[in-house]
């Protein structure tokens, strides 16, 4: 649950103001105890650092209540389509959300994956890929991804047969998963070379459950398992994400939010490593927004951002913060 009263509390200048942005990781959804609309996204995109465009990741938002089942989710395009428009009118700022659009096609239906893809293609210009959720951990106190897989679905043959359909329309897929799932992630890489992975949130370093306590080893695996996914060109890293519950750092317990030191103090490492390995042709600041929200406030995220890479060059910063989202979504 987001409070901006809480999240109010920290309140910093904003860095480097003028640098344009691309978000490559957002959210949209109205729940009853959450909503997260265009109005909402604006808020935040516009509470200081110059966010040009954003690009929409699928969360089983808007999914068509009729019809066949492999083809609901295509409800998502349509509905973020609907946004983009509004945005790209002009009539709501400088700022084109949704420029890019992520959605989800269940990839386990093999070929037959390939029908529900054309109908995301013909929902919308902006349509780029999917994302198909692998993030899974068999102790409970995990929680499983909302596509509910299975631990070794990358590796499913069903999976690869309706991945492969990606790469025939040159779309691309989104990865999220858990850190214990890398190695998985990189199989398939090496498997579709050809294919545009977006490695999502660092690849979801656990700090809860049975990983608590555990973070010095699991930060050594980490780190020799992005070096070799790094190593598969075809893979771009996504910036970000770091700052939820399940990673494990406590912000959102906290009686006041952190400040962008405090997000450089506990997260700079992950990111150097990353960006280290893939370069920054290929690495991406994202918000995750509104779930990073939970931890932290929109302009003081984008300040840890950059505060992490102030005395990389302006060439370097034009593509972690903008030309590298840009290049991945075809934006």
């Amino acid at each position: 649950m987001v409070r901006e009263d809480w999240l109010a509390q920290v309140q910093e200048p904003i860095i480097e103001p003028d640098r344009p942005i691309c978000d490559p990781h957002h959210h949209l959804w109205d729940h009853p105890d959450s909503r997260y609309l265009l109005d909402e996204l604006l808020a935040d995109t516009g509470s200081g650092h110059n966010v040009v465009s954003t690009v929409f990741v699928e969360c089983a938002s808007m999914y068509r209540a009729e019809g066949p089942e492999a083809m609901r989710p295509v409800g998502e395009t349509e509905f973020v389509n609907g946004v983009a428009a509004m945005s790209a009118s002009g009539g709501y700022g400088a700022t084109r959300a949704c420029a890019g659009i992520v959605s989800f096609a269940d990839l386990c239906l093999g070929a037959q994956v390939g029908e529900v893809l054309d109908a995301h293609m013909a929902a919308s210009p902006r349509f780029r890929g999917i994302r198909h959720a692998a993030g899974w951990d068999a102790d409970d106190r995990v929680r499983n991804s909302h596509t509910n897989p299975t631990g070794g679905l990358l590796l499913d043959e069903a999976f690869r047969k309706g991945f492969a359909e990606l790469g025939k329309r040159g779309l691309s897929f989104d990865a999220w998963l858990y850190h214990p799932q890398i190695g998985q992630l990189t199989d398939l890489a090496r498997a579709f070379p050809d294919t545009v992975i977006i490695f999502d949130h660092f690849g979801g370093p656990l700090g809860i459950g049975p990983y608590q306590g555990q973070r010095e080893e699991i930060f050594t695996q980490w780190q020799r398992d992005i070096a070799a996914l790094a190593e598969c060109r075809n893979v771009y890293a996504k910036l970000g994400g770091l700052v939820m519950p399940i990673n494990g750092f406590g912000f959102h317990k906290r009686d006041t939010p952190p400040t962008s030191d405090e997000v450089v103090s506990a997260t700079a490492r992950y990111y150097r490593h990353a960006i280290d390995c893939f370069g920054v042709e290929r690495c991406m600041f994202e918000s995750n927004f509104p779930v990073d929200k939970q931890s932290c406030s929109y302009p003081v995220l984008w300040n840890a951002f950059k505060k992490l890479v102030a005395d990389a060059s302006d060439a370097e910063k034009q593509w972690l913060f903008h030309d590298s989202a840009c290049a991945a979504y075809r934006i």
